[in-house]
């Protein structure tokens, strides 16, 4: 059961010099949902979910962590609170698998940190016992991201960021990740952001699909509703372009 909203924007607005690249956003993600940010390449959608963990400040509006102004927390634990994922995952090579997993449970000194961590191993498919005593670079690029996501979720969190965390993928280990991650958000009941390029993916992985087009969201909704009814032109055009619905 969906619970009240986990993240909020509210009318945010990024400038990056005289770029616009947020331009009064709203959006919600309800506990237990998984929205998905689609649009082309410089629409806002890395900045709007970087807003959501401090990584990007906006210039205007306001981001809400269950409610609480994301202002008033401090961006490092915030960051520590949330599961990131980015899109080259993000691994440390000098450090083990294992370590790489445990480091958010150790920064927050939770107790069994390498414990955590070799669950978290498991809930992504990698075998603790063949995987946490590997380095990084002997890892095949679906495993690093596999590795990247049990590093997201080693601390138990409510919310977990996704961006574009599959792209670089051929298209047999994006499908098996895609799998992966349906499973683990039916297990844990996690609230999740998802960028991504696909919108495939996004049908496939959301319950809902927010479309932006130069920093401004034309239509939010599920899949469903985006293919009987876009709310645009653009949103037409680009579900035409990816051929998800007919002419």
């Amino acid at each position: 059961m969906l619970d009240a909203a986990a993240l909020r924007a509210e009318n945010i607005t990024k400038r990056f010099g005289h770029v616009l690249a947020l331009d009064r956003v709203s959006l919600e993600v309800i506990g237990g949902e998984c929205v998905a940010l689609i649009g082309e390449s410089g629409s806002g959608k890395t900045t709007l979910l970087r807003c959501f963990n401090r990584l990007v400040d906006p210039d205007e509006g306001r981001i809400l962590i269950d409610g609480v102004n994301a202002t008033d927390l401090d961006p490092i634990t915030l960051r520590r609170r949330i599961g990131y994922v980015p899109q080259d995952g993000g691994l440390l090579p000098h450090w083990t698998v294992r370590r790489n997993v445990a480091l958010v449970p150790w920064l927050r000194q939770i107790e069994n940190p390498h414990r955590l961590a070799d669950r978290a191993l498991a809930l992504v498919g990698l075998d603790p016992a063949d995987f946490a005593d590997r380095w990084p670079r002997k890892l095949s690029g679906g495993q690093r991201q596999r590795v990247a996501v049990a590093r997201a979720l080693a601390a138990s969190p409510d919310v977990v960021l996704l961006d574009e965390p599959f792209g670089a993928l051929d298209a047999i280990t994006r499908a098996d990740l895609q799998t992966t991650f349906l499973r683990i958000r039916g297990e844990l009941g996690i609230s999740s952001l998802l960028v991504t390029h696909d919108i495939e993916e996004a049908f496939l992985l959301a319950d809902r699909i927010a479309v932006l087009r130069q920093g401004v969201i034309e239509q939010v909704a599920p899949a469903a509703e985006l293919r009987e009814a876009p709310a645009t032109d653009y949103v037409r055009q680009l579900l035409l372009r990816a051929r998800v619905i007919a002419a």
